[in-house]
């Protein structure tokens, strides 16, 4: 038994969420998903997780198939939903917080660049969230690429999977091109908001505010303290596992 096991309540939430496979499987599904919960929150390599779990191949082949077939994305997003419910808020959201955290990669290799502004050569994790703090969508790119271009991917991602979502905010890094392509291209409005509420106050703009937290919830799970992962893909496949286990622990 492991921390990060899921509760019976847990696993009877996200049980209904699985797709059901026409064979007879062999290993259960909930030891499949506890092992990627751990494997998420201490970091360790796939070959090196602990035999109480299935084999790692098994683990694996589990996470790219259900990463592929964008089973995580589906769980997130009815995870999401029941949280905005039970806090008397419609399903949908209709505005959504963007920001982009820089973070290092290691010699797993995969594509990469550099941010020049934050010196860091790696990836961007570039995510939109409710203004509850809970992850929309997220897409995963080369840390070279500016913030407002890669917030177009984020958008097109958003808008193909979301409806109802007219108002974006995010901070100055995105003023330009972005603002007036995203009210042509999907007609939603812009809001620039300043990271700093007020130079003399020092203080983080409470919109701001929210989608930093979520960044900060990122910190509890060591697989999270770099980009460990070869493809984007898998990248982006980790941070919606990581938002699904957070959204469990809301319930």
């Amino acid at each position: 038994m492991y921390e990060t096991n899921l509760t019976d309540a847990q696993w009877q939430v996200i049980e209904k969420l699985i797709p059901q496979m026409k064979r007879k499987r062999k290993h259960d599904l909930r030891s499949i998903c506890n092992a990627l919960f751990y494997l998420l929150k201490t970091g360790c390599h796939w070959r090196m997780l602990p035999q109480d779990f299935p084999k790692w191949e098994v683990v694996y082949y589990y996470f790219a198939k259900w990463r592929d077939e964008e089973v995580f994305v589906h769980i997130n997003d009815m995870l999401r939903e029941k949280i905005r419910r039970a806090n008397e808020k419609r399903a949908q959201c209709s505005a959504v917080i963007l920001d982009s955290q820089s973070v290092k990669t290691t010699r797993r290799g995969g594509l990469r660049g550099i941010d020049g502004n934050k010196k860091i050569k790696g990836r961007k994790r570039h995510i939109a969230v409710d203004t509850m703090g809970n992850i929309v969508t997220n897409i995963i790119h080369t840390a070279n690429i500016h913030d407002s271009r890669g917030a177009t991917l984020v958008v097109k991602e958003m808008k193909e999977n979301t409806h109802g979502i007219n108002h974006i905010v995010a901070d100055s890094g995105y003023k330009g091109r972005f603002i007036t392509w995203a009210k042509q291209k999907y007609n939603c409005t812009v809001q620039i908001i300043s990271k700093l509420k007020s130079e003399t106050q020092k203080k983080v703009s409470p919109k701001r505010w929210i989608v930093e937290r979520t960044f900060s919830w990122f910190e509890n799970f060591r697989r999270l303290s770099k980009d460990f992962e070869y493809l984007l893909e898998s990248s982006q496949a980790m941070i919606y596992l990581a938002s699904i286990k957070i959204s469990l622990n809301k319930i």
